[in-house]
């Protein structure tokens, strides 16, 4: 019985052990995040890559973080490291998929990647465009509840030209749902990058209509959430107030 016991015990430590180490993964990728340490983000995407296990949710969380890292790298011109990364991504998630995981999630994944595949690929936008769109329609159907399918349906659309079906007006109204949606469960979005990226976007798609006091009002919201989010405290912020004073 004592030898039973101390089994019962040791999984317990052990699956405690495993949450509290995606809790600190989480908030050492938030860190990162606000305070644009990238290097820091690679070295943790990086360890977790190197020692993956064939826990799904071990599995989304690095997908996740991999995403992320690689919407930066194509936004700093990293095109090769966005590649690399990406193809690990991808690999990741088709473990996933095979789990048969959240496959409302899976898709909307793959409705981002191919959207980076555009970036990387200018000239086979309009075949990765339809690919996109097609997975992230997909993943709605499956999950219109699933913030993150909002998010990747508004990106398909907002960078669609118009003449193709594409509507920034469209893409907002995603970007908002996805918003309400987390925000309507306050404790998983705390130190949750995602959200403060949702934020960033949706401000940034406002300037983009030039609609600048919406998006003053996204990023009011954002520092009230995270005052040292230094992104939007830094630049964004302060670009949006120069443009406000030249109407």
């Amino acid at each position: 019985m004592e030898r039973k016991n101390n089994i019962i015990i040791t999984l317990f430590l052990a699956f405690f052990l495993s949450g509290s180490a995606f809790a600190s993964t989480k908030e050492k990728i938030y860190q990162a995040y606000i305070g644009n340490h990238m290097d820091n983000w690679k070295a943790i995407i990086d360890s977790l890559e190197q020692n993956k296990t064939a826990s799904t949710n071990y599995l989304s969380e690095l997908v996740n973080y991999q995403y992320g890292y690689i919407g930066y790298c194509l936004g700093a011109d990293k095109d090769k490291e966005a590649r690399n990364y990406l193809e690990l991504a991808e690999q990741n998630l088709e473990i996933l998929e095979n789990t048969n995981f959240n496959p409302a999630l899976i898709n909307a994944y793959k409705a981002a990647f191919w959207g980076f595949k555009i970036g990387l690929s200018p000239i086979k936008a309009p075949i990765y465009g339809r690919r996109s769109i097609k997975h992230a329609d997909l993943s709605l159907e499956q999950n219109n509840e699933l913030p993150f399918a909002h998010v990747q349906y508004g990106n398909a659309y907002f960078y669609m030209p118009a003449v193709f079906g594409g509507s920034k007006e469209v893409a907002i109204e995603h970007f908002l749902l996805a918003i309400e949606q987390m925000e309507a469960s306050p404790e998983e979005i705390k130190s949750d990058w995602n959200y403060l990226s949702l934020l960033s976007l949706t401000g940034q798609s406002y300037v983009e209509l030039n609609e600048y006091g919406k998006a003053q009002v996204i990023y009011e919201k954002a520092l009230e959430f995270e005052p040292n989010f230094k992104w939007i405290k830094d630049e964004l912020y302060p670009d949006l107030k120069t443009k406000l004073t030249e109407e």
